[in-house]
């Protein structure tokens, strides 16, 4: 259900399956990435949850059989303020009650470490349909999908919260084809942003100029850019070029040019806005764009029926224009 960033360099093994933890018995491992590792698990009455357990791969390590994360002296600072981090964030979404962002409906320590605990969701990644079915990807699914994603990206935003790790593969599609957010990243910037001994956890084609270089510029218009840029992926299949290379050199082709004449000028435009390289140039909020996905694309009406007498007039206007053209060579 829900992908991680970045693959683990070390392999974190993960608790076990029958493991009773706190109130959750887990179930088994549903992913693992290089920031935490994502269970099944059951609570007391029996309801299937999901449990993201904090495990940065960089600074812990728990070998098989253990339950206890292995922290070395130099690492438990950092591993500390991450922990802090992770928590606030489980906090801040706690508060959140959206169709189109994921709950969490509790957060605890135990294992020397912590846990989110969200509902389990049935159904696919936006980055699993669109792989699965090209055909799907049409103006209106690209519409449909991301104007109702957005709206729990304007929830998100209100409380003052950025998602900052937004891609394909973390946009749940339920089985009711709603789509919802899930994996934020907030956290690992955070820890990324003041831990020099982690690396970046930002994902490229999809993380904006400012999670590359003047992080103090991170705002909505960040997770803006990521919006551009899976909008971009789900038309092309591809990962868009990166954007600290775009910085560099700009080889990625406007949508404008790329997709002339199969989709709307409209939608074309509005993704070529979100993906400005400057921050300043892009929607500024989650309401003008979704503005701009909403607006009507209105076809050009169709030429009037010609009637008999009009096709009999326009012959006799091409006749005679061939005869004065014949006339004055």
């Amino acid at each position: 259900m829900i992908a991680l960033t970045r693959m683990s360099q070390q392999a974190n093994q993960p608790l076990p399956a029958g493991f009773q933890l706190d109130d959750y018995c887990i179930e088994h491992q549903l992913s693992l990435g290089g920031f935490s590792i994502v269970y099944v698990a059951t609570d007391s009455q029996g309801k299937r949850v999901a449990i993201k357990e904090y495990l940065p791969n960089t600074l812990a390590l728990r070998n098989e059989g253990g339950t206890t994360p292995i922290i070395s002296d130099d690492h438990l600072p950092a591993f500390r303020y991450g922990m802090k981090c992770f928590f606030e964030e489980g906090r801040a979404l706690a508060g959140l009650s959206h169709p189109n962002v994921i709950r969490v409906l509790n957060f605890f320590r135990a294992n020397e470490t912590v846990y989110m605990v969200m509902e389990y969701e049935q159904g696919r990644t936006l980055q699993e349909v669109i792989q699965g079915n090209r055909s799907t990807v049409t103006e209106n699914f690209i519409r449909n999908v991301f104007t109702k994603m957005l709206n729990g990206l304007r929830e998100v935003h209100s409380h003052r919260l950025l998602h900052l790790d937004l891609k394909p593969s973390n946009v749940y599609m339920r089985n009711n084809h709603i789509p919802v957010l899930i994996d934020f990243g907030a956290a690992r910037q955070t820890l990324a942003c003041d831990t020099p001994m982690l690396k970046p956890m930002y994902t490229p084609g999809f993380a904006s100029p400012e999670h590359y270089h003047q992080r103090d510029l991170l705002g909505p218009w960040s997770d803006i850019y990521s919006v551009g840029a899976s909008m971009y992926a789900c038309i092309s299949g591809n990962t868009p070029q990166p954007a600290n290379d775009r910085m560099e050199k700009d080889r990625m082709v406007p949508a404008m040019v790329r997709w002339e004449g199969q989709y709307s000028d409209q939608l074309l435009e509005t993704i070529d806005w979100c993906l400005c390289l400057n921050h300043r140039y892009r929607p500024q909020s989650v309401f003008a764009l979704q503005k701009a996905l909403t607006e009507l694309v209105v076809a050009p009406p169709p030429p009037p029926p010609s009637t008999p007498t009009q096709e009999k007039v326009t012959l006799l206007q091409q006749v005679v224009g061939r005869f004065k053209r014949s006339r004055d060579a």
